[in-house]
């Protein structure tokens, strides 16, 4: 359900949705053009398309130039626009088939009008209008019909529902929501002044979709409200399972273990106690500098904290009887989630985000939890080069995906699967940012004095071997030879 949304809502919404590098399939930018055919075709296609794309909403905004993403301003008014005698919004909502939620919604930003309709998205059927259905191919609307595999997908998406918007717990009081809800945790994690009465406090829940409201007039709380902001996780028992374990073995096997602790709160308020928690546990290096023995952390509390984050959001909630673990051992840690990656582990540095729970990760990501825009990878890769880390691990084990991250050990230690690893993350590091791997940056890399640039020729030597980089131009003389990813 689409509520009213606060011109502050409105324009952070827009500020995150302009921050995209282009259109998508459930985003479309205009400037004034306001069509109500137009518009029509739009809800179906946008309603659809975020049915398909696993998006809650679909976007139309008025006022953004659909190039640059500048804020321009629109003269475009949908209270004024009137279709004959009748409203816009009636007229539009008489056509629907399927009736879907959709709403205007107005703010100025930098001193511009810009104007945002927000759809919600398809659900069990596709959204007609005219009776005619409608899709998004790429940054076109395009008629469903034309592109049946389209159609088949979208049917196949209607099977499922999404996991947030399924009800934790069903038809509870007022006073009820507020004692299974971490409430004064949602307003300071969004830094909100907390609502001086109980109807605000509902009120802001409900425009999370956190809370719905039950048929007899009393509250719904949803699986996102439960697994954001549960006090107690135990008291949801359909969510009881998703809690994270955090486990300390002894040595490098699960043979021994030393501690084993479940977490308690959700996963938004109880997110900096559990990272504080995991890196209570983890072992440390004692270093001098400057006559001063100092110690550090063994790995870097930011890819810790980015590989646990994603641990959390991008788990498939439908596989029963498992949730997010971190097991620590003493060479290594590993963060598993439930569910398969959405993307090819290879390509998990550069390809497109894809978030399986959306409207999860879109509150993570406004708390400063994680970044929808695909950056944790390239965080946690940059973060063990900065350490000179072995490089870190992603791999699929039957029906979880785990990464590893794994202690200090000199280059001389390290296997040829290690190397090539290293190597190829090295090239997809500096290719996505727009740069090349080289034997200098390798070198730097792996703390290789430049007496000894054999060394990193080997290294590149076996990673091409492998198949994983190959040399952006072999035409180029050795000393300026570059290199890239196999997918580049």
């Amino acid at each position: 359900m689409i509520t009213d949304r606060t011109p502050d809502y409105v324009t952070g919404l827009v500020h995150e949705l302009r921050k995209l590098p282009n259109e998508t399939e459930w985003l479309e930018f205009k400037r004034n053009d306001a069509s109500p055919q137009d518009i029509g075709e739009y809800l179906s296609a946008l309603a659809n398309s975020a049915a398909l794309y696993g998006k809650t909403h679909g976007y139309m905004v008025w006022g953004i130039d659909d190039a640059t993403h500048e804020i321009v301003g629109t003269t475009f008014n949908p209270v004024k626009t009137k279709v004959g005698n009748e409203e816009l919004e009636n007229w539009l909502l008489h056509l629907l088939n399927p009736k879907i939620d959709f709403r205007f919604h107005s703010a100025v930003i930098d001193g511009s009008l810009v104007i945002l309709l927000e759809v919600g998205r398809a659900f069990q059927h596709p959204v007609q209008f005219q009776n005619q259905e409608f899709i998004r191919i790429g940054t076109y609307k395009k008629k469903l019909k034309d592109f049946p595999e389209k159609e088949r997908a979208l049917w196949r998406v209607f099977d499922q529902t999404p996991f947030e918007t399924l009800i934790a717990v069903q038809d509870v009081a007022s006073n009820d929501v507020l004692s299974l809800l971490d409430y004064p945790a949602y307003f300071e994690l969004l830094n909100l002044p907390l609502p001086a009465n109980r109807d605000a406090i509902l009120k802001s829940l409900l425009a999370d979709e956190l809370i719905a409201r039950s048929e007899r007039g009393n509250w719904h709380i949803s699986n996102l409200g439960a697994i954001l902001l549960a006090k107690k996780l135990d008291e949801f028992p359909s969510l009881r399972r998703k809690a994270t374990r955090v486990i300390a073995y002894r040595g490098n096997s699960r043979v021994e273990t030393l501690r084993e602790q479940m977490g308690v709160r959700g996963y938004a308020n109880g997110f900096e106690g559990l990272i504080g928690y995991v890196n209570g546990l983890l072992p440390t290096n004692e270093v001098i500098q400057q006559a001063l023995r100092k110690t550090v952390p063994m790995y870097p509390e930011l890819a810790v904290r980015e590989l646990v984050a994603n641990a959390l959001i991008h788990q498939d909630f439908s596989v029963t009887g498992a949730g997010p673990m971190v097991e620590i051992f003493e060479d290594r840690m590993e963060v598993s989630n439930p569910g398969v990656p959405l993307v090819e582990v290879l390509r998990f540095l550069d390809s497109p985000p894809r978030s399986r729970n959306e409207t999860l990760a879109s509150f993570m990501r406004r708390i400063g939890v994680c970044e929808e825009r695909g950056s944790g990878v390239d965080k946690v890769v940059f973060q063990t080069e900065l350490f000179q880390l072995p490089a870190p691990a992603f791999e699929v084990v039957g029906e979880s995906t785990r990464a590893l991250l794994f202690a200090h050990r000199p280059l001389s230690r390290m296997d040829k699967a290690d190397r090539i690893r290293a190597c190829y993350l090295h090239a997809c590091l500096r290719y996505v940012n727009r740069d090349f791997m080289t034997n200098t940056t390798l070198r730097n890399r792996f703390g290789i004095e430049a007496k000894n640039s054999a060394m990193a020729s080997r290294l590149i030597k076996e990673a091409i071997e492998a198949g994983v980089v190959h040399p952006h131009d072999e035409a180029a003389s050795k000393r300026l030879m570059k290199y890239v990813p196999f997918w580049a």
